[in-house]
């Protein structure tokens, strides 16, 4: 439809053409997607160490080096031989000193604080690489409209993480304890596969505009979606038991594999009383339920990826591929850990390939519920 012309216009004047405008879903405040996505992908990988840091402490028997919790002025290690012996002091007032490490020096001692200020210290860094880019991102009014409240709930789980950190400590403080309690861990390591999740679900969704994502939303695989989600909860619990497994050290109480002592189930599996002990805190019944849990996530795993396999899009049938090969390797990982009695690098491998697994099924339920449309060619549309 023709616009309105001058009388003073020239015949045959040339008129600007009219800009096309972009729709009303991008038509807010986009912010600097790219430049929060950096900085995720920083906390993310901070993260991971924090998991894998953790991992060894728990590995050397460290964790209950530091026997007080002091947030801030904490951050400072002892700085005098007459500080060091006030905290190996401490050290020997506790259980673990007293039936596992009697008679240690104080150069092992600190060998093993290390481990754990180390730990606490990467935590600081984890909350001040976040403080520093929420609010500066907040400040120059670059956070995306409706992603404010995400990012600054990514930093209270952080701070509260840091808190379940000191429970789960404490928990190795009392009396007759030598380490921390399995389930206290299990919450501090699930609360940390939570933030990770978050994390990788945010980047991806910023990698994306708005308007994209609400049109891929509508060719969603629904029942891919549902499958991927029950995987992802799935994967989650599975991780949950290995936690406990790690707890109590259950890895190395049954070192073959595909029986355990010789049975299809170990003996004694309900020898502790009341029996929801043996749950947390009989090696075998807790290594029987991880291995078992294993298998149906291996199994539920397989019928997702069979599904995944008549994927409309071919990006999602590869997210799908990506999982079931991973899950593969942890499996394996798991088997050799079992028979190999749980040496360090292999427990920290099998560590890291869950967080590996963890994000390759987020991604996969993410395209399931955001497919990438793709060309007649197999190429992004």
């Amino acid at each position: 439809m023709t616009g309105k012309h001058s009388i003073f216009e020239e015949v045959g004047e040339a008129r600007p053409k009219a800009v096309p405008q972009g729709g009303g879903i991008d038509a807010g405040r986009r912010g600097a997607r790219r430049g929060i996505r950096i900085w995720l992908m920083l906390l993310f990988a901070l993260v991971v160490g924090m998991i894998a840091v953790g991992g060894l402490t728990r590995l050397t028997d460290s964790g209950l080096s530091i026997t007080e919790w002091k947030p801030v002025t904490g951050a400072l290690p002892p700085m005098s031989e007459a500080v060091w012996q006030e905290e190996f002091d401490k050290y020997r007032a506790i259980p673990q000193y007293e039936l596992l490490n009697k008679g240690m020096s104080l150069a092992e001692f600190k060998a093993i604080y290390w481990w754990e200020w180390g730990h606490r210290q990467l935590g600081r860094v984890i909350g001040l690489v976040w403080a520093l880019g929420f609010f500066g991102f907040l400040l120059a009014r670059q956070i995306p409209r409706g992603w404010a409240g995400r990012l600054l709930g990514l930093g209270a789980l952080g701070g509260a993480q840091g808190a379940i950190g000191w429970w789960m400590v404490s928990s190795g403080l009392g009396e007759g304890m030598v380490a921390v309690a399995s389930y206290r861990l299990a919450v501090h390591l699930g609360l940390a596969f939570v933030i990770l999740g978050l994390i990788a679900w945010y980047v991806m969704a910023l990698g994306r505009e708005e308007r994209e994502l609400m049109q891929a939303r509508r060719a969603r695989e629904t029942r891919l979606l549902g499958l991927s989600t029950g995987l992802m909860h799935f994967a989650f619990l599975q991780i949950l038991l290995g936690a406990l497994v790690a707890g109590i050290d259950a890895g190395r109480s049954y070192t073959d594999w595909p029986l355990m002592a010789g049975g299809i189930v170990p003996p004694d599996m309900m020898a502790l009383s009341p029996w929801w002990r043996n749950l947390f805190e009989n090696p075998g019944t807790v290594q029987f339920i991880h291995r078992l849990s294993g298998y149906l996530l291996l199994a539920f795993a397989v019928a997702v990826w069979l599904r995944g396999r008549r994927s409309a899009h071919v990006v999602t049938r590869g997210a799908f591929n990506a999982v079931l090969a991973v899950l593969l390797v942890q499996v394996a990982l798991g088997i050799m850990t079992v028979l190999y009695v749980a040496p360090w690098h292999l427990a920290i491998a099998h560590q890291f390939v869950a967080v590996v697994l963890w994000v390759a099924i987020l991604r996969a339920r993410f395209l399931s519920h955001y497919p990438r449309a793709t060309s007649i060619r197999g190429g992004l549309a």
